[in-house]
């Protein structure tokens, strides 16, 4: 027995796609409503609703309340990261990975985590400092703010065994991410944790991670001399 393929939204998301990269539709254009793509492809309108929702979200069409939808005539280039587990980024360089908790204490949070999370005042938080190493040589240090209130298993974790990077990646996914990107010279304190020197050039990455508006984490990751962040979109 045999009958119509189905079109998952993802499918039809990408023939919409396709049809603006090869100027079916080019900028500013209209596109055909929901229902006359669903008719075209044999679906639900639901199901297109979601492909247009999301080329929406990644910058190539503009949705408009009783507007139709456009294609953007500047199209919005988004880039998408995904949060690296380090001992996996570790291991495939084939070397050997080492994590050590420096140490772990529960503190209100100070200023700068305050309005990293925007919150109007201090609130009780898990801070974890912990020493990533690859082949025994430091490779990141982190210092990560945790809220117990939206993370509050993180307290059941054995962090001498296990690092806090690799549990909240794969248990606690988020929905909205702050991220900064920048170098800075080293100093005594970075020397005496990852073995560099006064006046190298480190690379620092500030992450801080939201479920809805429920804070989950805030981290500072400063590496070592020469790391290089490689990520593909």
């Amino acid at each position: 027995m045999t009958g119509k393929p189905r079109h998952s939204w993802r499918s039809i998301r990408d023939s919409i796609r396709q049809m603006i990269l090869d100027t079916t539709y080019g900028p500013g254009d209209k596109l055909p409503r929901d229902e006359e793509f669903a008719a075209r492809f044999g679906c639900a309108r639901s199901t297109v609703h979601r492909a247009m929702r999301d080329l929406a979200e990644s910058g190539v069409v503009e949705r408009r309340r009783k507007g139709g939808t456009m294609v953007r005539r500047d199209p919005v280039t988004r880039a998408t990261l995904n949060i690296p587990i380090t001992r996996l980024e570790v291991e495939q360089k084939g070397c050997a990975y080492r994590y050590q908790l420096i140490r772990k204490t529960v503190q209100d949070t100070p200023p700068a985590i305050m309005a990293n999370f925007a919150l109007s005042e201090p609130r009780r938080m898990l801070r974890v400092e912990a020493l990533h190493l690859c082949d025994e040589v430091p490779y990141i240090f982190e210092d990560r703010w945790i809220c117990l209130e939206t993370v509050p298993e993180i307290e059941t974790v054995d962090l001498e065994v296990e690092n806090a990077n690799e549990w909240l990646v794969r248990n606690r996914p988020y929905s909205r991410c702050d991220l900064r990107l920048y170098a800075r010279r080293g100093t005594d304190a970075d020397r005496s944790v990852l073995n560099s020197e006064v006046g190298d050039a480190l690379f620092v990455m500030e992450r801080t991670t939201w479920i809805d508006e429920a804070p989950i984490t805030s981290l500072r990751a400063v590496a070592h001399p020469g790391y290089q962040l490689f990520t593909q979109g």
